[in-house]
């Protein structure tokens, strides 16, 4: 039998602490908006909001779907030697915004509709993007080219390992002596 010294629960980051509380509390907000709008204009306003919004946002995605599928045959069809082209900003957000009006409910078809706008979905996007490399440099502790030669130069304990790097285009040294005859072969005869 084997004993261990218990180890402290893990800590649980703010993200997962409080995500399951924010879910809910969007639930409910939702559930009201949707009650408050059915008392004041009726129910088949709200029944029509709600399938004006799955309908909305099913073409919004199948549009960002669209979009990415283009992007991705141009991208494909292009030679290798060929410069990338510019990549569609804001992609993702568009079908997220597609997603959100699809979720029932009046607060998500507001978000759904402010990701609409362009400027808006490429300030988010170059944001995400800047906030994501910072966040890549940080974990790697400099340029993404600096952690592959990390990785590539050192082995997992740390230890750096040895090599020799052979140059095919550099021409041959010249040796000093003689080849001695132990090294010298015969000729081969049938």
């Amino acid at each position: 039998m084997t004993t261990s010294t218990p180890q402290p629960p893990a800590k649980r980051s703010g993200l997962r602490r409080w995500l399951p509380l924010g879910v809910a509390a969007w639930i409910v907000i939702e559930i009201w908006l949707l009650i408050l709008v059915g008392e004041a204009a009726g129910g088949l306003v709200v029944l029509a909001l709600l399938a004006a919004g799955i309908i909305g946002g099913g073409a919004v995605v199948k549009r960002a779907g669209r979009r990415a599928f283009g992007a991705l045959t141009q991208t494909l069809q292009q030679p290798p030697t060929a410069a990338p082209r510019d990549r569609a900003e804001g992609n993702g957000f568009l079908m997220l915004a597609g997603l959100l009006l699809m979720i029932p409910g009046l607060l998500s078809d507001v978000l759904g509709l402010v990701l609409l706008v362009p400027g808006i979905r490429g300030a988010l996007s170059r944001r995400v993007e800047r906030t994501m490399q910072r966040k890549l440099d940080e974990a790697t502790g400099g340029a993404f080219g600096s952690a592959y030669t990390r990785a590539r130069t050192q082995r997992p304990d740390g230890k750096v390992v040895q090599g020799e790097v052979i140059r095919e285009d550099a021409p041959p040294e010249p040796r000093d002596e003689e080849p001695r005859d132990e090294d010298r072969r015969p000729p081969l005869t049938p």
